[in-house]
């Protein structure tokens, strides 16, 4: 662990603060702290910061509620700038922002950014407008009776795959699956975000094996 006396702060005494959702690996915010708000946030285990405006410490959250809870803080190579991981309890941005990041400069037309939670709002977008042709669009038109046997039926199909030891067609057959399992969760109003939650609430050890253990 590096201590904070290793950290190298700035002449104005100011370290820059990267904070990152723990969930969505997305940038919330820059700011910047001092070794007093680096401290309190430590203590805490809320964001803190040092306002270069108003020159003072401000705990992010303490007039909008907005509390930023610290899952860890990582120090560059040169101990010269943090990564703050944290699980917000809202906006980041002043301006109700997600994040502080909402104006896009460039993007590649060959390259694209993927993740699960692009995903599902792709899928709630499909479910809102109902864009014809969609395959999307006709399994909510059907309803959930449609999207449960299409969920059973990628199950056994990820079965198939996984006993045929074929690596290729398992990953295939598991996003598939993965994906009816996702127009299941949209349907269902469930979010990445709650069973993000409910993986990370759960024990590492698992206690009915350990008890078959013992017997």
């Amino acid at each position: 662990m590096v201590n904070i006396d290793e950290l190298k702060f700035d002449e104005k005494g100011l370290i820059p603060a990267i904070v990152v959702d723990s969930v969505t690996k997305k940038v919330l915010t820059l700011a910047y702290m001092n070794r007093e708000s680096l401290r309190i946030s430590m203590e805490k285990e809320l964001t803190c910061f040092f306002s270069r405006s108003r020159q003072e410490l401000w705990l992010k959250g303490e007039t909008s509620g907005n509390y930023q809870h610290i899952v860890s803080i990582t120090a560059d190579c040169d101990k010269d700038a943090l990564v703050v991981v944290v699980e917000p309890d809202g906006p980041a941005c002043h301006l109700g922002s997600f994040s502080c990041f909402e104006n896009p400069v460039w993007h590649s037309d060959d390259r694209s950014e993927f993740s699960l939670e692009g995903l599902y709002e792709l899928l709630e977008g499909r479910k809102r407008d109902m864009p014809e042709g969609s395959y999307t669009s006709y399994l909510f038109e059907k309803g959930l009776d449609k999207i449960l046997k299409k969920v059973g039926e990628e199950c056994t199909e990820v079965i198939i795959a996984g006993k045929a030891q074929d690596k290729r067609e398992t990953v295939y057959e598991i996003a598939d699956l993965a994906y009816h399992v996702m127009v299941l969760m949209v349907e269902a109003g469930i979010s990445v975000e709650d069973v993000h939650k409910e993986l990370a609430s759960r024990h590492v050890i698992d206690h009915k094996v350990k008890q078959e253990k013992m017997v």
